[in-house]
């Protein structure tokens, strides 16, 4: 299974329109990929608080319309990153989309954990409430989005949902590149599941962005990172490794916390 992580650099002298068409153009180029991922809030940047509000559209929006055409051109499964969505009450939210290889849309999840400690995001946007798991053909997907990275309990609830490859679309700070490696690897450790760990180049607001996508297998082991700048890298997975990693090291069997009380 062939998966090209694409860590588009946002740049903030390069409209909103002009960085759509330019990101369906790499996602159209991936043709012959299973899976093709995309960043955090890369129509507008992570970062970029003040244009949230100016750049919101609604889920079908403009967005939406571009990814699912590229999906289609590529004949691909395009986990499309995320954008500010307008709900029908006004309501801001951080939303992934993803689409078939048809352009059909398979799935949608709004950002539980939402980063600011009272501030930017966290004040500007509503909290999504629900896990998604995404099936595809030889793995199942599971949905998450930068700051939920540090909160190992959504994963968790993600692998109970039959997630096999946990993918985690992020706008991170450089500042705080070595946690982003490391909080990958953990998750994929605990959960022994693909770890896809898709962020952005560039510069959003001042806040120098960490690139250094990664993919990480069952085991923690990287098997790519990218570098600090806009770039594809492509990975190829074993969907299979990660039903035999769970029988060779049964770990997660050994569970006594957070699983449902025995019936009596």
């Amino acid at each position: 299974m062939r998966a090209s992580l694409i860590q588009i650099a946002v740049d903030p002298d390069e409209p909103v329109g002009s960085r759509r068409e330019r990101a369906a153009s790499l996602v159209a180029s991936q043709r012959g990929a299973d899976l093709v991922v995309l960043p955090e809030l890369w129509p507008v940047g992570a970062f970029a608080y003040t244009a949230f509000e100016a750049e919101a559209e609604p889920l079908t929006g403009p967005t939406h319309e571009v990814m699912a055409k590229a999906a289609a051109e590529a004949g691909v499964w395009l986990h499309a990153g995320s954008f500010v969505e307008r709900a029908g009450d006004g309501t801001l939210y951080n939303t992934t989309l993803v689409f078939s290889p048809e352009g059909e849309r398979a799935a949608a999840y709004r950002k539980i954990h939402r980063f600011g400690f009272d501030q930017g995001e966290a004040v500007m946007m509503g909290a999504g409430e629900d896990l998604v798991t995404v099936p595809l053909p030889r793995t199942t997907l599971g949905l998450a989005t930068c700051y939920d990275l540090r909160f190992p309990e959504l994963f968790r609830g993600l692998v109970d949902a039959g997630a096999e490859t946990l993918v985690v679309a992020a706008g991170w700070p450089e500042r705080r590149r070595a946690h982003w490696t490391l909080l990958a690897r953990a998750r994929a450790v605990e959960n022994q599941s693909y770890v896809l760990a898709v962020g952005s180049a560039g510069t959003h607001a001042g806040v120098q962005q960490a690139g250094h996508s990664l993919a990480v297998d069952p085991w923690g082991e990287v098997l790519a990172e990218a570098g600090a700048d806009e770039e594809v890298l492509t990975v190829e997975l074993d969907p299979a490794k990660v039903a035999a990693t769970r029988e060779q090291f049964p770990a997660l069997k050994d569970r006594r916390l957070g699983l449902a009380a025995p019936t009596i």
